[in-house]
């Protein structure tokens, strides 16, 4: 519940920014009656979400075990992916967001008609529920406890809505940037985590060697797959079930924070290692060389119902 709520919380809180930035710019312009339009982009894309949530959840029932297996892996890369490039993208883009959303809101109000205002709401919710759909999926699949990681995503979706309600207002005041940093930092682990679940999710469908495979070292007392350095690189890595109970709360957590789970096969522990690597060296380089921001000039008061947007860093 803990992790589905902080990835509820910040892909929410992401998706109200957008929608409370363009909510006030079209006030402050005083084009009211492109609001209706607006929301029904962003209730369309919500729509979505929850469509691609259906689909995956209910579709996979008439599949075998083998193909929902393959799917399931499938489908983790991608959300590995989406949420990587994501977390990249707010590092380089998130100073010029605001900047970007007005210009296409100014260009649909002038060029396009009422489809080009409903396409920017849609557009700008989409890509995070989409993302939000996919990752959630996936944890799913990897902790088996779908109602208490539903509850927790709902729970942070809620959250996000008010958090965003506040802030367009001015109510509350919130370091973003710190916010957004603290929690990219937790979603590569999760990431990780969710990278080692895919590669189980093929192994076990046979499109990657597994323990399973015949390419698995063999243990010679016992006849099942290897364990330890003699296992590398098709079988498993280790196995403390005995001591981490699969399915009990010091095992949930573990996975659910650090992608850990009481048997991994060499494979998993390879592929959560390098994107541990790889992307948290990107990653933590991205927040040492980014210069501080310049301190922003004081608002006017016709631009006093987006300041508290901006200068938490919004924009």
């Amino acid at each position: 519940m803990l992790a589905s709520f902080l990835i509820g919380l910040r892909e929410g809180l992401e998706a109200a920014l957008v929608v409370g930035i363009l909510f006030a710019y079209l006030r402050r312009l005083g084009r009211s009656d492109a609001l209706p339009k607006l929301w029904a982009g962003v209730g369309l894309a919500v729509a979505l979400a929850l469509g691609i949530g259906a689909v995956l959840t209910f579709g996979a029932y008439s599949l075998t075990s083998e193909a929902q297996e393959l799917i399931g892996g499938l489908l983790s890369l991608l959300a590995v992916g989406m949420v990587t490039w994501m977390i990249f993208w707010m590092q380089k883009a998130g100073r010029t967001m605001k900047a970007t959303l007005e210009g296409g809101l100014d260009r649909a109000l002038t060029q396009g008609g009422i489809w080009a205002l409903v396409a920017i709401g849609f557009v700008s919710v989409a890509r995070e529920g989409i993302e939000t759909t996919l990752l959630l999926w996936s944890m799913l699949q990897a902790f088996g406890d779908a109602p208490a990681a539903l509850i927790g995503a709902l729970l942070g979706l809620l959250t996000a809505v008010v958090v965003g309600w506040f802030l367009a207002r001015g109510a509350v005041k919130l370091d973003l940037r710190r916010f957004f940093t603290w929690t990219s930092g937790f979603l590569v682990v999760v990431a990780a985590g969710v990278l080692a679940y895919a590669v189980m999710d093929l192994q076990e469908a046979g499109a990657l060697p597994g323990p399973a495979s015949a390419l698995a070292p063999v243990d010679l007392v016992t006849g099942a797959a290897a364990i330890g350095w003699a296992a590398f690189p098709f079988g498993w890595a280790f196995d403390v079930s005995a001591v981490v109970v699969p399915g009990q709360t010091v095992a949930t957590l573990l996975q659910a924070t650090v992608g850990f789970m009481p048997r991994m096969s060499w494979l998993q522990v390879v592929a959560w290692a390098l994107y541990m690597l790889v992307v948290g060296f990107f990653f933590l380089r991205g927040i040492r060389t980014r210069r501080p921001a310049r301190a922003a000039a004081a608002p006017r008061p016709e631009h006093a119902e987006v300041s508290s947007l901006t200068q938490q860093g919004a924009a």
